[in-house]
């Protein structure tokens, strides 16, 4: 198949990864080539050249650093230069010559202009429903044109009042490249690793930490200097170690070298690829039941509390650290990667088939 894959504009799509769409992007578009499918990433220009990437819009104003595009004189808008970006490639997408458009954007303006073109189009619904995409659909539904998939059922159940056959398909990751420890490290402490942000709630995973008396690594990068300014660097003393973003042979050894992995979104999380990773180092799981957390983690993986709670939540620690790592790690076997690309090769082809470009009048 011939697939047009458009990708998030908010980051490059290279490692290291700003988030888990990026993981997710990056994953999909190299293992769909791998499998001699002629695939098209429709990106923002600093990703990953080794990927076959179409630039769609400058990175030029992109800071690595803060993850934030900088604002000049004369230059439009992050909003407004997204709305351009994808709307000149939608203009422009049948001239590709795609057999389906694989679209990963979390953006409208696909969606918008969905019956505007003449490819057949997937999109994943990667979070749960927000008030732009919302519209986008809504509007879709009316003349429905467009097939959608998304990452666990809390999602589906999330998007059920628009799309009321949304295809399930879980996130999975490169489960051979993440190694478990099966002994216990002589250091004692938990791990939290991802974006620094509100919705992921460091804050209240250093709360626990403190109530349990456990050291806690943290792993990430700062997605937004104002929560971090005024939530976590007021709770941060000699317990709290900041790591700053690690690569994933960096990560695999912290992670799998802690007691335990907290989990702390603060939203109807979707899915939340750092389950996986850190089941897949061996190490259990301690999280609130907050969006897809209670499909992934079950009684042999981890222990989850009621959000926020976090007395519970370190109550919660040393019962999970006594769990069984190898059962741990055998549990992550289920969001192998290869298996996802497996249902979403299936889908593509199912659908470049039942919906054939159409022709042109």
């Amino acid at each position: 198949m011939k697939i047009g894959i458009i990708a998030h504009l908010k980051h490059p799509i290279k490692a290291p990864f700003a988030g888990g769409l990026e993981v997710f992007t990056h994953q999909i578009t190299t293992l769909l080539t791998q499998r001699g499918h002629e695939v098209i990433l429709f990106a923002s220009s600093q990703s990953d050249p080794n990927l076959p990437l179409e630039p769609i819009l400058s990175d030029d104003h992109y800071d690595a650093h803060t993850g934030v595009r900088i604002k000049k004189k004369d230059l439009p808008s992050e909003y407004i230069a997204e709305h351009h970006a994808y709307l000149n490639l939608m203009m422009s997408v049948d001239d590709y010559g795609l057999d389906i458009i694989f679209n990963n954007s979390l953006h409208y303006i696909p969606i918008t202009m969905a019956n505007a073109i003449k490819t057949p189009m997937l999109t994943v619904l990667h979070t749960p429903p927000f008030y732009e995409l919302e519209l986008a659909i809504k509007a879709e539904r009316r003349h429905p044109v467009m097939n959608y998939a998304t990452v666990s059922q809390q999602s589906a159940n999330n998007w059920q009042h628009l799309v009321t056959h949304c295809t399930v398909i879980p996130n999975g990751i490169v489960t051979n490249d993440w190694k478990p420890r099966l002994t216990e490290s002589e250091e004692s402490y938990a791990i939290w690793f991802g974006r620094i942000h509100p919705d992921k709630g460091l804050h209240l995973a250093i709360e626990a930490c403190k109530k349990a008396d456990i050291k806690l690594k943290v792993a990430g990068g700062i997605a937004d200097q104002r929560y971090f300014d005024r939530m976590i660097s007021p709770l941060l003393d000699e317990n709290i170690e900041l790591l700053g973003l690690l690569n994933q042979q960096e990560l695999n050894n912290v992670i799998g070298q802690a007691k335990v992995c907290l989990i702390t979104p603060c939203w109807q999380e979707p899915f939340g690829l750092v389950v996986a990773e850190a089941m897949a180092c061996g190490t259990p799981i301690v999280g609130f039941k907050m969006g897809a957390l209670p499909e992934l983690v079950d009684e042999h993986c981890g222990v989850l509390v009621e959000f926020p709670d976090t007395d519970a939540l370190a109550n919660a620690t040393p019962v999970a650290s006594q769990l069984d790592r190898l059962a741990v790690a055998q549990s992550a076997n289920r969001f192998d990667i290869h298996k996802m690309i497996d249902s979403y090769e299936k889908l593509l082809e199912t659908l470049a088939k039942k919906q054939p470009v159409k022709q042109a009048s």
